[in-house]
């Protein structure tokens, strides 16, 4: 008995440490005397539950989980509930913890909150908007705050990932959290610039709210913003801002905040920027998407978006294996998605497999036709990029839901002109205007009734006709005009285009048909031809006429306008113009051909340089001995120099007479020249 009284004196003695403890927040010395109190009795429920708070208050939940699962007798689902699921929640066990709480018995509001945290990290926001609803609407406490900026938070989701248009939830934006929230719902929704002032407004709150905080530094603050930034430069990328943007994200990286979600986004995004270019910044920047806990902080679609991105990067960085392993695992997880499968087409491309790359998207194409559309386009592209027009144009053809769309008629019948395939680009406008006229029709109590022909019905038809035109088909063309101008009798340009094919068919229904065409008088557009002609983009512009008085208007009054008559400009005579020598009658022949021509002289030293083989000389020993000459120059002339050119013959042919007094302009270019001269050797 002693004992025992010993042993109920000691263990009051503890649990009052406890309670002092845990009143303190010292949960460490609380699990001290705990653990000291299980010593004692070791089925003890309530310091069993104790034990789980203070590990989980210590973070240690993994240790709390063990606990709570080896006294599973004792701590039962409606004791431990709570703290079991929690503990499953923070291990990101959130399936395990989303059961755990759906088979507690009594659901309390700890249980609904931490339910409606589960909810939105397994994306189901459909239900965790209505579970926070709930708890606004029946709790009354100090989270009240708290529960809305969570609320706002499932909103901004369902806009971004889910492309749901929010509704108003007639929250009062009064805190950053809320203004942020409400911020990427309007990302969501692609109001960027509505999105960038949220933004700055909260920026704004949150300087507010923590300068108010003395402990608070300023870096405290930039960390803190650090996320607001992040979503700012995102807004900057999407708008094409990438230079701003790309500043944004490195100023926050310098920060280097704790939050690995935010770091990962802020790379990915990084790497987007870079593309091709700067692919060593980019795999650095791929190191931070691959940090521990990542999964746990983003969506499945931004997982997925990085896991993209890092195939991409593989495939610029020539990693040909790593990208179709990436690829492969992409495709395993989603296998209706379109990007692995065009990323494996690309990776084969820059193999130069084009084959194989089409193939592989015939088969993808063939086993999701959903996607089809999508996979066609690009293997239309493969073939052109081989030089394959007509198997690209059979594929295109092949697509059904886009046989009758504008783009894809002026894409078809391009490239079939290209090819100099008429008949099929006639056959691609008759099948995209006979999609038109069957599906014209609507049912209206259970009666067709007959629409007038849409706007881009009667646009197919002009462009059919004005091709047909183009390329000689007048016959095919007429019944397409014949068409339009039944549709808008009062179109001129159509009359006319069907009166000028007739024309060369039929001249009298050209006829017939020309007397439907307005009078001159109606066509007169009332147009200012003086402004026209004297505004600023006309290519010619009218001179204004001189006023004219007196005799000489008299005169205009009475004669009319008479053209004035251009005066000839005497012609230019040469500087060495002699009027006393009569100018060559053979001057204005080639100097070949003159009866005085008597052919070049030869035997000069200017004719023989450069003949011969190298070193040789036709010039006789005689001519070049310097004894035998009258007299030789004391030195010999500079190289270049024109002291080598032998004199010029002295008969002057009478082209190149020059009177007696002319200077001698030839001799002045000669000294010019040898002022200019250089030495060669």
């Amino acid at each position: 008995k002693m004992a025992a009284a010993a042993g109920a004196a000691a263990a009051a003695g503890l649990w009052s440490e406890v309670n002092r403890c845990g009143q303190n927040g010292d949960f460490a010395r609380a699990l001290k005397s705990v653990n000291k109190i299980l010593q004692i009795n070791k089925d003890d429920v309530t310091a069993l539950q104790c034990k789980v708070v203070c590990l989980i208050q210590n973070g240690n939940f993994k240790e709390a989980l063990g606990v709570i699962n080896t006294h599973t007798k004792v701590l039962t689902s409606d004791v431990i509930a709570f703290e079991k699921a929690y503990c499953e929640y923070r291990l990101n066990r959130i399936e395990s913890a989303l059961k755990t709480i759906q088979s507690a018995s009594q659901q309390t509001d700890k249980l609904k909150e931490l339910y409606g945290q589960v909810l939105y990290r397994l994306e189901r926001y459909d239900d965790c908007l209505a579970a926070y609803r709930d708890l606004i609407r029946n709790s009354q406490d100090e989270y009240e705050e708290e529960r809305k900026t969570n609320l706002s938070a499932v909103v901004a989701a369902q806009s971004t990932w889910e492309k749901v248009v929010p509704e108003d939830l007639g929250l009062r934006e009064a805190t950053y959290e809320l203004c942020y929230n409400s911020a990427c719902a309007l990302i969501g929704q692609g109001k960027l610039n509505e999105a960038m002032k949220k933004l700055q407004k909260a920026e704004e709150l949150c300087r507010q709210s923590l300068s108010e905080d003395s402990d608070v530094t300023e870096e405290d603050i930039e960390a803190e913003l650090a996320i607001i930034h992040g979503q700012m430069a995102y807004i900057m990328q999407l708008q094409g801002r990438s230079e701003d943007a790309l500043q944004l994200y490195n100023q926050i990286i310098k920060l280097k905040p704790t939050d690995v979600g935010l770091l990962a986004v802020i790379a990915n995004n990084i790497i987007t920027i870079n593309k091709d270019q700067n692919v060593f910044d980019s795999k650095k920047k791929v190191k931070l998407t691959n940090a521990e806990g990542v999964e746990h902080k983003l969506s499945k679609k931004q997982l997925q978006a990085i896991e993209f991105n890092k195939a991409l990067l593989a495939m610029y960085t020539n990693q040909a294996d790593q990208c179709r392993k990436l690829s492969a695992s992409l495709q395993s997880q989603s296998p209706e998605h379109l990007l692995p499968v065009l990323i494996q087409a690309a990776q084969l491309c820059r193999e130069k497999q084009h084959a194989k790359a089409v193939g592989l998207l015939q088969d993808f194409a063939d086993q999701h036709p959903a996607n089809a559309a999508e996979i066609k386009l690009t293997m239309a592209q493969l073939k052109i990029a081989q030089g394959s027009v007509t198997k690209a144009c059979m594929i295109l053809r092949s697509i059904e839901e886009l046989q009758h769309k504008p783009g894809m008629v002026s894409a078809l019948v391009t490239m079939y002109s290209h090819e100099e395939d008429i008949d099929s680009a006639i056959e691609v406008f008759t099948q995209a205007i006979q999609w038109y006229q069957q599906h014209q029709a609507r049912t209206n109590n259970g009666c067709c009734v007959f629409q007038p022909k849409s706007p881009v019905h009667l646009s197919l038809i002009r462009e059919a006709a004005n091709f047909k035109l183009k390329h000689g088909r007048k016959k095919e063309a007429i019944s397409d005009l014949e068409e339009l101008w039944k549709q808008n009798p009062k179109d001129v340009h159509t009359l006319a285009q069907l009166i000028s094919a007739y024309s060369l068919v039929d001249p009298e229904k050209a006829k017939v048909l020309s007397k439907h065409l307005p009078s001159s008088d109606t066509m007169s557009l009332k147009v200012d031809v003086d402004a026209l002609e004297n505004s600023h983009g006309a290519t010619y512009v009218r001179k204004k006429a001189a006023k004219l008085t007196g005799d000489n208007q008299q005169k205009e009054q009475g004669q009319g306008e008479v053209k004035k008559k251009k005066k000839k400009k005497k012609g230019k005579l040469p500087k060495n113009y002699d009027p006393k020598v009569t100018p060559d009658p053979e001057r204005w022949l080639p100097m070949r051909e003159r009866s005085y021509y008597r052919g070049r002289k030869k035997g000069k030293k200017k004719d023989q340089v450069g003949k011969g083989t190298q070193g040789s000389t036709t010039t006789g020993s005689s001519e070049l001995d310097a004894s035998r000459t009258a007299s030789s120059p004391p030195t010999s002339p500079r190289p270049g120099s024109g002291a080598a050119v032998s004199a010029a013959s002295n008969v002057i042919p009478p082209r190149h007479q020059k009177p007696a007094g002319a200077p001698a302009t030839k001799k002045k270019q000669q000294q010019k020249k040898k002022k200019g001269a250089k030495g060669g050797w």
